[in-house]
């Protein structure tokens, strides 16, 4: 186990030489300024994000492992046609993880800082699959009494995007919303929200599995892309809830398209009268994931009041401001162990999440399947 001084930390590297690389590093840990604490990380999840940096485009399939048992090095090859995209990362070795928790193991010189000594908090800030963090408190959020690293290691990715969706739902004048990739951790906590709140969601999955885990929960509109009839259902669905916005996970092939073309359908039955440019009321559906990196297609059919566009968490969060952010994050915080509770298939150790059965799980990118990393697990 390590001092604190230093600590491993798990990089990922795409050499232009058209390779990736993924090792452990033995970095030094910083002392902490006035406003900072180190924090020894427990819990790291990893999620789609995560993957965007840890594996980049590279193709998994001729992942190799090396190394030893204590400082394993996976690599893999990057299409020639992919490397054009990974350009700005080349040959740098990057620190990999967006979010995650643990316990202060040492304070700066401020009160705020001293505060934190000895608690459990949650952190965001990149870098997190590694053993200990120096973190300004600003970044670090107290957790409750009696939460594990665990518990609250996925506060701010999956739950600020689940919020961040109904917020721009309310703020760009629509009253109901619809989800792609729904049985996903993110998808089952977008409907504990939209219950709560009394928000109508039309939840799209890609199997009846899927479709199961959200009835337990209390979904009402779940509608599966897999079956013959999911046009005519997801157009009943709009009909029913009157959805004028998307969030899609999915990214390429035709679902954006099918959307917006339903969400045309569903409004012009109850339209008063024909016009041959279609609805004049405004549909919108923002791609927020890629779990298909194919390009997008757009049948054209919904008239000419529609948009397609991307939506990420941290533009959204700086165009909200500091006192809305304060108020979302402040429910995570209360509803940690409920609305928010994540939950973990694997917990894997930095060596264990270079095991390249665990590596060819996560790249998998499952609905159901989440992994979380314990930088400090012996």
């Amino acid at each position: 186990m390590s001092d604190g001084k230093t600590g491993l930390q798990l990089r990922s590297l795409i050499k232009a030489s058209g390779e990736l690389e993924i090792s452990l590093v033995d970095v030094p840990t910083p002392e902490p300024a006035d406003d900072e604490v180190v924090v020894r990380v427990e819990a790291a999840p990893i999620n789609p994000s995560d993957l965007g940096l840890l594996i980049g485009a590279a193709d998994m399939s001729t992942a190799k492992a090396s190394g030893t048992k204590q400082a394993p090095v996976i690599t893999a090859t990057v299409p020639q046609a992919a490397m054009r995209a990974m350009g700005a990362r080349l040959d740098q070795s990057l620190p990999v993880g967006n979010e995650g928790a643990g316990v202060v193991v040492k304070t700066g010189s401020s009160d705020a800082a001293k505060a934190l000594m000895g608690k459990t908090v949650a952190m965001i800030g990149g870098a997190m699959y590694s053993q200990y963090r120096t973190m300004k408190v600003r970044d670090c959020q107290p957790l409750p009494e009696g939460t594990t690293a665990a518990e609250g290691a996925s506060w701010f990715v999956n739950p600020l995007t689940a919020l961040g969706m109904t917020e721009t739902m309310r703020r760009e004048g629509h009253k109901a919303l619809v989800h792609t990739a729904a049985a996903s951790n993110l998808g089952q906590m977008l409907n504990k929200i939209c219950i709560a709140d009394g928000i109508p969601l039309v939840n799209i999955v890609r199997s009846k599995q899927q479709a199961e885990i959200l009835k337990k929960i209390g979904a009402k509109y779940v509608v599966d892309s897999s079956v013959p009839s999911f046009f005519d259902d997801l157009t009943n669905a709009l009909v029913e809830t009157g959805a004028t916005i998307a969030f899609d996970a999915i990214g390429g092939g035709k679902l954006a398209g099918d959307i917006l073309n339903c969400m045309e359908i569903a409004i012009n039955k109850t339209a008063k009268e024909y016009s041959r440019y279609g609805s004049s009321v405004h549909k919108q559906v923002y791609i927020y994931g890629a779990l298909d990196v194919r390009p997008i297609e757009l049948p054209r059919g919904f008239g000419m009041a529609w948009g397609v566009g991307g939506w990420l968490l941290t533009p959204f969060l700086q165009k909200i401001g500091p006192a809305d952010i304060g108020r979302l994050r402040q429910r995570v915080v209360n509803e940690l162990k409920t609305t928010f509770a994540s939950h973990y298939t694997k917990v894997v150790s930095l060596s264990e999440a270079l095991d390249p059965a665990n590596v060819a799980a996560y790249a998998k990118r499952a609905t159901g399947e989440k992994f979380l990393i314990n930088p400090n697990k012996s």
